[in-house]
C-alpha cells in the first residue's frame, strides 16, 4: 500500500498539525511524519513545494496531494473505513461533521487571542472581547455530545472530533479559561490518550521559539 506521508510544523505551536496527527494516531493508522520547523513569519521555503496553499499540514499519498486538517481526516477515513475515525450511526457522525466544521470556521476570537503553546505555563491573561462566548459555545458542544453518548470522549470512543478540538483543549488549559467540572472531566481524557502524550512529549523535547505564538 502506497505510504502516507504526513508534512507538518512544529508541534508545540501548529495547531492545524496536531489534528490530523492525533487523529491518524488515535486511529493506529500507520503514516510517516516529516516535520518541517516554521521559519520567519511562521511559514517556511518548503510548505509551498508541498502544497499548494504554502501551509501545513499536508497529506501526500503517491501522487495524490490533500491539505486543510479535516479535509485529510476525511480522505484517511475513506481509506481506513474501520478505523473509526467517525462515529459509526449516521446521526452521530453528522453531530461529529457538523461541530468539526464549526471549530474549523469559527471562534475566531479564541484562536487568535490563545495560541496554542504546549509549553506555556498555566496563566491568565486579559481576554478581548468574543473570546469568553467562544468559550461558553465550545463548552455547549462538549456537555451535550458527552451527555448524549455517555462520555468519555465527544461521542464516546475517540473520533475525528476529538482530533479537531483537540488544540482548544490546551488553550482552555494553558490561559486558564475554565473551572467547570464536566469540562475539566472532558480535558482530563483527552490529555490522558497516549497520542496526546505522545504529541505533547515532542512538543515540550522543541527547542524553537516562535515569537508571535508566545502570547
Amino acid at each position: 500500500m502506497t505510504e502516507l506521508i504526513l508534512y507538518i510544523a512544529n508541534k508545540n505551536y501548529s495547531s492545524w498539525s496536531f489534528r490530523p496527527w492525533i487523529a491518524l494516531t488515535a486511529a493506529s493508522i500507520p503514516f510517516r511524519e516529516e516535520l518541517i520547523p516554521f521559519g520567519p513569519g511562521a511559514t517556511h521555503p518548503r510548505f509551498h513545494e508541498l502544497s499548494p496553499t504554502g501551509k501545513v499540514p499536508v497529506l501526500h499519498h503517491g501522487s495524490v496531494r490533500v491539505w486543510e486538517s479535516l479535509a485529510i481526516i476525511e480522505y484517511v477515513a475513506e481509506l481506513h473505513p474501520d478505523a473509526g475515525l467517525w462515529p459509526a450511526d449516521r446521526e452521530s457522525r453528522s453531530l461529529a461533521r457538523s461541530i468539526s466544521m464549526e471549530m474549523l470556521s469559527g471562534f475566531r476570537a479564541l484562536r487568535s487571542a490563545c495560541p496554542m503553546n504546549l509549553r506555556r505555563p498555566v496563566r491568565a491573561i486579559d481576554l478581548p472581547e468574543g473570546v469568553a462566548a467562544d468559550v461558553a459555545r465550545i463548552e455547549a458542544i462538549w456537555r451535550e455530545m458527552r451527555q448524549r453518548s455517555g462520555g468519555p470522549f465527544l461521542f464516546g470512543a475517540f473520533s475525528a472530533a476529538e482530533a479537531m478540538f483537540a488544540p482548544v483543549v490546551n488553550r482552555f488549559s494553558a490561559y486558564d479559561l475554565t473551572r467547570d467540572p464536566e469540562t475539566i472531566a472532558y480535558m482530563d481524557a483527552m490529555r490522558a490518550h497516549r497520542a496526546w502524550l505522545a504529541w505533547e512529549e515532542a512538543a515540550l523535547a522543541e527547542a524553537w521559539i516562535v515569537p508571535e505564538d508566545e502570547a
